[in-house]
């Protein structure tokens, strides 16, 4: 249903682009879901990271990268992204593409919030 790609290694300072595809099949009408970004890193919850709405008219950003991560997404073709700039090791993580429910306009911050998971890629940040 959602598949995320792009992590990888990468030093403290430097930038990486995840990728989210949703599946046309559930997500026949990509532009009605509200989009997120979460991580988890060893030993520790899953966190929110980002938020999109549904055209992209509000964004939404966990403090602890606000001003260096940035969300988007392209409804013709299925995909959220998240552009991530000057990387720290405490970025390290494995990251989560989410949908929210049909329609639902929930908290874009609380995990319990999304219905959809996808598979997480791995992002390690060396310092």
């Amino acid at each position: 249903q959602l598949q995320a790609s792009g992590g990888g290694l990468v030093q403290a300072g430097g930038s990486l682009s995840l990728s989210c595809a949703a599946s046309k099949g559930t997500f026949s009408t990509f532009s009605r879901y509200n989009m997120g970004w979460f991580r988890q890193a060893p030993g520790a919850e899953r966190e929110f990271v980002a938020g999109i709405s549904w055209s992209a008219g509000s964004t939404w950003y966990a403090e602890s990268v606000k001003g260096r991560f940035t969300i988007s997404r392209d409804n013709a073709k299925n995909m959220v992204y998240l552009r991530m700039n000057s990387l720290k090791p405490e970025d390290t993580a494995v990251y989560y593409c989410a949908g929210q429910n049909y329609g639902d306009t929930s908290s874009a911050f609380a995990r319990s919030n999304y219905r959809y998971w996808g598979q997480g890629t791995q992002v390690t940040v060396s310092s």
